[in-house]
């Protein structure tokens, strides 16, 4: 199990806190230690693309004018590779399984999927 989150973000802190993950999770803190190439491959095979992991709440997503353009695949990868605020956050791995974001609706996935490993 892995959990790419921010460790400044207290929306990120809340969460892992209810999910209560245990000791065999692995804690990446995308600030402190930015996402591979490698990591973001595996996280856009399991999510079915780029733009599912792409946060468009970012303040830089409206600063640098993003929103005036239309995106592609490799715009989302190289954005998020470029700065993490542009990372769905939190993004939890668990098994097979991929969970991208802060909803009610994720997050409750998620706690089931972990409890039922």
């Amino acid at each position: 199990m892995k959990v790419y989150h921010l460790g400044s973000c207290s929306t990120c802190k809340r969460i892992l806190k209810e999910l209560d993950l245990g000791e065999d999770a692995v804690l990446q803190d995308i600030k402190t230690e930015p996402i591979t190439t490698a990591q973001i491959e595996e996280m856009a095979s399991r999510a079915g693309s780029y733009e599912a992991l792409f946060s468009r709440r970012a303040m830089k997503y409206r600063g640098m004018g993003l929103h005036e353009k239309t995106l592609n695949e490799a715009d989302y990868k190289s954005y998020i590779l470029q700065e993490y605020t542009f990372l769905k956050r939190p993004v939890i791995l668990v098994g097979e399984s991929i969970f991208i974001g802060n909803s009610k609706k994720v997050v409750a996935a998620a706690k089931a999927a972990i409890e039922s490993k």
